[in-house]
């Protein structure tokens, strides 16, 4: 399949589960067609772009090793992603290798994940925390964040002055992820003062 016909395949792509998890598995029986997705992706004015954040999101959740061969084009372009409906997905792709990165079980990610692609992800996850984006990117970044501090000292003090400053604005959905990390910050700060 061609970019141009994986582009047309996009426009049957809508908000249902089935619908996504039809393209992802599409993907994931082709590998070949995560070049062309990426490229689709990374055209950030399109709004098909937001179906194939959609797809990748779900071939991530599914099969997250299949993004290891594209990690540097994810992670070297993911910033310039500005629509809601990319930023959410994209945003969770984070989360997902953030968290695959920091598990406690092996997996390819622990040794897949450079420093570089790491440091792009924490550029694009406090854009996310600080541009006026809608709470799912926030509270997804708001993990990524937390697990990448635990690696890089700056990160927590940075992100906990991000999550007090915001948090009267916020929705009880953001208030009620930012206290928990707030909280975890804490924890882990108290920690390191007494060992």
């Amino acid at each position: 399949m061609t970019k141009a016909q994986l582009y047309k395949e996009l426009n049957y792509v809508n908000h249902s589960r089935e619908m996504r998890l039809k393209y992802a598995n599409l993907v994931i029986d082709n590998p070949e067609l995560i070049t062309p997705l990426l490229d689709i992706l990374f055209e950030v004015n399109d709004k098909i772009s937001c179906r194939a954040a959609w797809v990748l999101e779900f071939m991530c959740g599914k099969n997250l090793n299949a993004i290891i061969p594209h990690l540097h084009t994810f992670t070297a372009h993911m910033g310039k992603v500005h629509l809601d409906s990319s930023v959410r997905p994209v945003a969770k792709i984070c989360e997902y290798l953030t968290t695959a990165h920091y598990s406690k079980t092996e997996n390819l990610i622990k040794t897949k994940l450079s420093q570089t692609h790491k440091e792009n992800i924490v550029a694009a996850c406090f854009d996310w925390m600080i541009n006026d984006e809608k709470i799912a990117p926030k509270a997804y970044s708001m993990n990524s964040l937390y697990l990448l501090g635990t690696e890089y000292d700056w990160i927590h003090p940075e992100l906990a002055i991000i999550l007090e400053r915001d948090y009267e604005m916020q929705s009880s959905g953001f208030k009620a992820r930012a206290k928990h990390i707030l909280k975890k910050i804490k924890n882990r700060q108290n920690f390191k003062i007494r060992s």
